[in-house]
């Protein structure tokens, strides 16, 4: 499996009109294959929309673009509120949970993006899963985790959910107190942002 995620930057107060327009394209989309989350930045870079779609592969994604692009209503009629977009191809970890679904697992999303030094990604999966598994996961759920295949090479995104702003801060300070939290990859590290993202009403994340 693979996830594009596709992350455009809109005009400054144009968030909801573009999720109104977005929403009324997105059942002539569906019919080919399914939309695993989508959401709008609250915290971090602001303006922002985020939509994932999985595909088995770039064949396959390549083949559903194409049929979908013949239905009258797609892409959705969204030019005149854009700035820039972008498009990255990444493959969920083995221990990745299922984005998307339909289930409901937090009222805000956090996704962390960690940049991490070319050829390190192997055991930064390694130790990530040692950490997962080590504690943290008695907390609260991940929602995905992922690195990057196309697009900015050696990235890892993961997705946490939580109920409100107090809840992250909670597990937060509690997962500080776990001897194998956070992941021991410090010396890996190049850079790291964090995006703090409401999900859309239409989202299976909702």
């Amino acid at each position: 499996m693979i996830y594009e995620m596709r992350t455009y930057t809109l005009k400054p107060g144009t968030v909801a009109e573009f999720e109104k327009r977005f929403e009324a394209s997105l059942a002539n989309r569906l019919k080919h294959s399914e939309l695993a989350a989508f959401w709008h930045t609250e915290i971090g870079p602001l303006n922002q929309v985020i939509h994932i779609w999985p595909y088995e592969n770039l064949g396959q994604r390549e083949e559903i673009r194409a049929r979908a692009a013949k239905e009258p209503d797609w892409p959705p009629k969204v030019q005149d509120l854009l700035l820039t977009m972008e498009s990255q191809i990444f493959v969920p970890a083995p221990f990745s949970p299922k984005l998307g679904g339909g289930k409901k697992l937090g009222n805000i999303y956090e996704m962390r993006i960690y940049q991490y030094q070319p050829g390190t990604l192997p055991e930064v999966l390694k130790r990530w899963e040692q950490a997962l598994n080590g504690g943290r996961l008695e907390l609260s759920p991940i929602a995905a985790c992922m690195s990057s295949e196309i697009g900015i090479l050696n990235r890892w995104v993961h997705i946490w959910p939580y109920k409100s702003l107090e809840e992250r801060s909670r597990i937060r300070a509690e997962s500080k107190k776990l001897d194998t939290w956070p992941p021991k990859t410090r010396e890996f590290m190049v850079s790291q942002q964090t995006k703090i993202m409401i999900p859309a009403s239409f989202s299976p994340t909702a």
